[in-house]
């Protein structure tokens, strides 16, 4: 059974940083997928970014409302993923999540993800 477990998440200032970080345990076998999601208070969860295996090699995946400014990265050895955040919003105040393993191709789709972590906070103040 795969455990992930978030950090870094944090109050800061409109145009600030947070780098937030996942460490998985428990995975056996080959390397998965594994991305974030997020989720504001009175909103669906919805996908902020991914790395996913396109057959030819992982290719990386954004949201649109994030582009640019956050930035996903994995060390492998480690079982470490992390998402950088800068220029930071106030929309961007939700729990962020981490994910692994895709059911499917659909990475968009949180029922497309079979792990998740516990979460961790972000709030960004105007």
């Amino acid at each position: 059974q795969v455990q992930l477990v978030e950090s870094g998440g944090g109050l800061v200032q409109a145009g600030g940083s947070l780098r937030l970080s996942c460490a998985a345990s428990g995975r056996t076998g080959s390397i998965d997928s594994m991305g974030w999601f997020r989720q504001a208070p009175g909103k669906e969860r919805e996908f902020v970014a991914a790395f996913g295996w396109s057959g030819l090699g992982w290719s990386v995946y954004y949201a649109d409302s994030v582009k640019g400014r956050f930035t996903i990265s994995r060390d492998n050895a480690k079982n470490t993923v992390w998402l950088q955040m800068n220029s930071l919003k106030p929309k961007d105040t939700a729990y962020y999540y981490c994910v692994e393993k895709l059911r499917d191709s659909d990475y968009v789709s949180r029922t497309a993800w079979v792990y998740w972590g516990q979460g961790t906070q972000v709030t960004v103040s105007s």
